[in-house]
């Protein structure tokens, strides 16, 4: 028995399954090519998706994994988190093992795209799942023939039994930008993360993987390619405002991105870019 990749309907927008023998699961929609649940073999679900999401692409989903390019947040002229997470992406390669299923979406500029920001480019999604692990590979290239410069996050919302008792672990010593205390330059000095209010930090040149503590089980969080690490949750005054998510929505998700947020990055025509988060349920 192998691993296998169906192609399915999910809140009404195509998407691939994949699954493992070991019992892996992830669903992958075409829409913004948004991975929006993972279950590792033998574990829970690790992704949080609201109940109250949009899935018709009248406005982003929230929850899973999107995909913010070529601009994170507000850093820059063009909307929130960029270009990319209400188009249909393309499904491109599919493989599958003994012990893994992988799946590659791509995209590249459109006139809309053009309009906003005039740059030829692609993007690629790459996402594998293997036993206890999910892997997420974000690939841009230049296709263009002028150098452009961009911001980019995998803005993984991550389920938790509840954030107060959740604990992220690794980020003790690094510099942050709190932009929920007006972008204050601060420095961790807790040897975890605890949630206790709205929380929108951008932790700068992380290099050692993460470990988020949720009650009974671990979540051990690496990543290559992208140099910061943005913790979000916005708190109950904050998701009161969000029409997306329920009231009490906040309590169950913590996002952990990785993410190229504190210097954009500079790709010459002709280049290639990626960076990569992998979840490791421990």
């Amino acid at each position: 028995m192998t691993a296998s990749i169906e192609t399915r309907t999910f809140h009404d927008q195509p998407a691939l399954v994949l699954r493992t023998p070991g019992g892996a699961q992830a669903v992958v929609s075409l829409l913004g090519a948004q991975v929006l649940s993972w279950t590792p073999a033998g574990g829970s679900e690790w992704l949080y998706l609201s109940p109250q999401a949009r899935h018709d692409g009248s406005t982003p989903i929230r929850g899973g994994i999107p995909v913010c390019f070529p601009q994170f947040a507000a850093l820059g002229r063009l909307p929130k988190h960029g270009l990319v997470r209400t188009r249909r992406w393309t499904v491109g390669e599919q493989r599958s093992g003994d012990d893994f299923a992988l799946v590659t979406l791509t995209t590249s500029e459109d006139d809309a795209s053009y309009a906003a920001w005039p740059q030829r480019f692609s993007a690629e999604i790459t996402v594998i799942i293997e036993g206890e692990r999910l892997g997420v590979e974000l690939e841009v290239g230049n296709t263009g023939h002028a150098p452009f410069a961009f911001t980019a996050a995998l803005h993984t919302y991550l389920r938790v039994g509840e954030v107060e008792n959740a604990r992220l672990e690794g980020l003790h010593g690094h510099e942050y930008r709190d932009a929920a205390d007006n972008d204050r330059i601060k420095r961790d000095s807790g040897d975890a993360l605890v949630v206790e209010a709205e929380t929108d930090r951008v932790y700068h040149d992380v290099q050692r993987p993460l470990l988020l503590r949720d009650g009974g089980r671990s979540l051990g969080i690496n990543v290559e390619g992208f140099p910061d690490v943005v913790v979000w949750n916005p708190w109950e005054q904050r998701c009161a405002q969000m029409p997306d998510l329920p009231a009490n929505g906040f309590r169950h998700m913590l996002c952990v991105e990785a993410a190229a947020a504190r210097h954009r990055i500079e790709l010459d025509a002709g280049e290639q870019w990626y960076g990569r988060q992998t979840l490791i349920a421990l």
